[in-house]
């Protein structure tokens, strides 16, 4: 018998019978560790499909950042800058194009930009902010009978008007103006024109480890802006043609209230307490307060014409307010909401954002073609650029330093807001 042979004849001799020469014990013990070696495996496994829903749908999943930074998910931190924000001015415009058509833009903090292209291009698209690249292009198409809506087989097709980053940059939540394909109802007008027959739409929630859509959460008929709570738990939605504001337990994935406000509500900012949010009321001219746990608003003032976008100040002291009906920018102090100063604008001001250290605030001047820089501390004008077609959204992103301004005709600005003025 050969060598090979004669070593394949004892290994299955071993595994027939036990060598008397050897405690019958040891063998047993073997067994033993092998059997709780292989229930861990199991169990670990078992939690890891619990945690993704079994099929990757993350249905339930807590919004909760994991451990470490997944990846293709960036890690980049804020940069710093000689002086304040206030000091600097914008310069070394870059244009973006493509088959974008942006009604937002949003800088996740770590790294990315995520336009947003609504109908006319159904995607969003996302960029390297570091050498301002197309990282990604993610179409609008979803099965929702995947995610746990069985009442909308097939292939629906969302529209990306707006987004909320979670603190890790892991995940971005986007509204969709609506949906369509089959079970989703007649589609979604800013005249809200088909009534009650319009189809709710859907909160869509984007990996970008995967660069897919892995949650879906329904809201009301046109949903506008979307908002974290400061502690990650809560995302608000602003519903157009409902009037009235989702709040999503994100970690159950589910609306928990439908709190009602005034006609076609738009921006909104959610306090430290993470129970207390303002949201405007565009057509109807007004500034509510929302009390989350009761799901209750308060009228707490009557504005100028179409008040549009909420931002807070760092501290959560300040809050500003465009008025695009009436070409101003307010001063709100967040604990009352009474006006403190006001600051006349370009044309239709929508969408601002505001530096990290609170010291400038970005607009863009939809029917002027335009973004304007306010210095916070004088609350004047202090820059103002031409950038393309109808701008409507606007972004600081803090690891470049830039802002990024999100023009509906097709394009989107880049500009460097590192050097002094």
């Amino acid at each position: 018998m050969s060598p090979r042979n004669r070593r394949s004849t004892r290994l299955a001799g071993l595994h027939a019978e036990t060598d008397p020469r050897r405690p019958a014990v040891l063998p047993l013990l073997t067994a033993l560790l092998c059997l709780a070696l292989v229930v861990a495996i199991v169990g670990l496994v078992e939690h890891r499909r619990g945690a993704t829903g079994g099929d990757g749908g993350l249905l339930g999943e807590p919004s909760g950042t994991p451990s470490g930074p997944a990846e293709g998910v960036p890690t980049a931190t804020a940069r710093v800058l000689d002086g304040p924000s206030s000091g600097t001015r914008m310069s070394d415009g870059q244009r973006i194009t493509g088959d974008i058509t942006p009604k937002s833009v949003v800088a996740s903090g770590h790294g990315h930009v995520l336009a947003n292209n609504m109908l006319y291009s159904h995607s969003v698209t996302l960029y390297d902010a570091a050498d301002r690249s197309l990282a990604a292009t993610v179409p609008d198409t979803v099965d929702m009978s995947a995610l746990g809506f069985p009442q909308y087989p097939g292939t629906s097709r969302g529209a990306p008007v707006e987004a909320a980053w979670t603190a890790d940059g892991r995940y971005a939540y986007v509204s969709q103006y609506q949906m369509t394909g089959e079970g989703h109802g007649a589609s979604g007008n800013d005249d809200c024109r088909n009534g009650d027959a319009t189809g709710r739409s859907a909160l869509l929630r984007l990996d970008v480890a995967t660069m897919s859509w892995d949650q879906a959460i329904e809201v009301g008929r046109v949903p506008k802006f979307v908002a974290l709570s400061p502690d990650g738990s809560l995302a608000l939605v602003s519903n157009w043609c409902d009037r009235t504001v989702s709040v999503v337990d994100l970690e159950a994935a589910e609306v928990t209230a439908e709190i009602p406000v005034d006609s076609a509500p738009r921006g909104i900012v959610v306090l430290p307490d993470n129970e207390t949010a303002y949201v405007t009321a565009m057509y109807a001219d007004e500034l509510f307060l929302l009390d989350i746990p009761t799901g209750t608003s308060e009228l707490v003032r009557e504005t100028g014409r179409k008040p549009r976008h909420l931002v807070l100040s760092p501290d959560s002291t300040r809050m500003y307010l465009t008025e695009a009906g009436s070409d101003r920018l307010l001063e709100l102090d967040a604990a009352s909401g009474e006006v403190l100063r006001e600051a006349p604008t370009g044309r239709e001001p929508r969408s601002m954002d505001i530096s990290p250290d609170g010291t400038a605030l970005y607009v863009v001047n939809y029917y002027e073609d335009s973004v304007s820089k306010f210095d916070v501390d004088t609350f004047t004008e202090v820059q103002r650029e031409s950038v393309g077609r109808n701008p409507v959204g606007v972004a600081y992103e803090p690891t470049t330093a830039s802002v990024w301004v999100a023009n509906y005709a097709g394009s989107i600005d880049v500009f460097d807001d590192s050097g002094q003025g």
